[in-house]
């Protein structure tokens, strides 16, 4: 069969695993690769290209970075259908429709559950046992589309988004290889998705990291393995941000958000157990090991993060 043309549609890790699977299947020659603009990274705010725009350039593909599709004119390339993964920008309709044999996407959930930017993010705060990944068309509403193929991953007890994502996303490929000849070849049926079963996510923010210790240390971990690396979880400590870049559930009784020492470790209070700092940052200094952040910092221990 002759390599159909393809644009991929993609900014993150997830989606640069997505596309080293399509490069290396050989059954699709991708043409061009859409992904965000580079964009300003850290404290030290250094430009940053994003991990599929690396990979690209690697396989000397070209690529487009507009900050906007909206207004975007694909008439002028000849590809026959667009792959999608952890892209982050609307597609409009015009764009979808231009694609001769459609537009597919690649998601990390079971769709209907979890539409929207973090889905990922949400199944670990939400402390599932189970997700996997959604072939599906592409309509002009989010995630909205008929399901083509999806296939089920178990959630370990200590994963977070860095783990989980790429498990999914090397599964993602398996499934996403499997279904492209389906779909080009008519074998496919796609189902409709049930809105009544339909759940959303949001796009993350730093502020959505905020901890809240009078949740379980079941919740307050969950959330830490749903935004690390990012946005990352985090409390106050003498009016600054105190980042927690590391932890563990403790079934140590302590009062609610009450940091306490013992054996050397750190651990602070939730409504239900407690959780052992690792690792963590206060706002303007470098990340340190919890004997090291106690050496500069002996106060902390007795305080309170309500």
């Amino acid at each position: 069969m002759q390599k159909i043309k393809i644009a991929f549609f993609g900014t993150h890790d997830f989606a640069a695993t997505i596309l080293q699977g399509l490069l290396d299947s050989g059954i699709v020659s991708v043409e061009t690769v859409f992904t965000q603009p580079d964009r300003k990274i850290g404290r030290k705010q250094i430009i940053e290209e994003s991990p599929v725009k690396k990979l690209a350039k690697k396989y000397n593909i070209p690529v487009e970075q507009p900050e906007s599709l909206k207004n975007f004119e694909l008439s002028t390339f000849n590809f026959e259908l667009g792959i999608v993964a952890q892209y982050g920008l609307i597609i409009p309709k015009k764009i979808i429709d231009s694609f001769s044999k459609g537009m597919i996407n690649v998601h990390g959930s079971l769709l209907p559950k979890y539409r929207g930017a973090s889905p990922i993010q949400a199944a670990l705060v939400n402390g599932e046992k189970e997700t996997g990944n959604t072939i599906m068309i592409m309509d002009e509403k989010m995630d909205h589309g008929p399901i083509l193929s999806q296939n089920k991953l178990s959630i370990n007890a200590n994963d977070t988004f860095t783990t989980l994502a790429s498990k999914m996303a090397t599964e993602g490929v398996i499934l996403l290889l499997n279904t492209i000849p389906e779909w080009l070849e008519g074998r496919l049926q796609p189902q409709i998705q049930d809105e009544s079963q339909v759940t959303s996510t949001k796009l993350l923010t730093k502020e959505g990291g905020l901890l809240d210790f009078s949740k379980t240390n079941e919740e307050v971990y969950n959330k830490y393995r749903g935004l690390t690396p990012w946005p990352g979880v985090w409390t106050t400590w003498n009016g600054k941000r105190l980042k927690l870049l590391k932890i563990a559930k403790s079934e140590k009784t302590l009062t609610t958000g009450e940091v306490s020492l013992e054996n050397k470790k750190i651990f602070i209070g939730c409504g239900k157990g407690s959780i052992e700092v690792l690792e963590l940052q206060l706002e303007g200094k470098n990340a340190m090991d919890a004997k090291t952040f106690l050496n500069g910092y002996k106060d902390f221990i007795g305080s309170n993060l309500r």
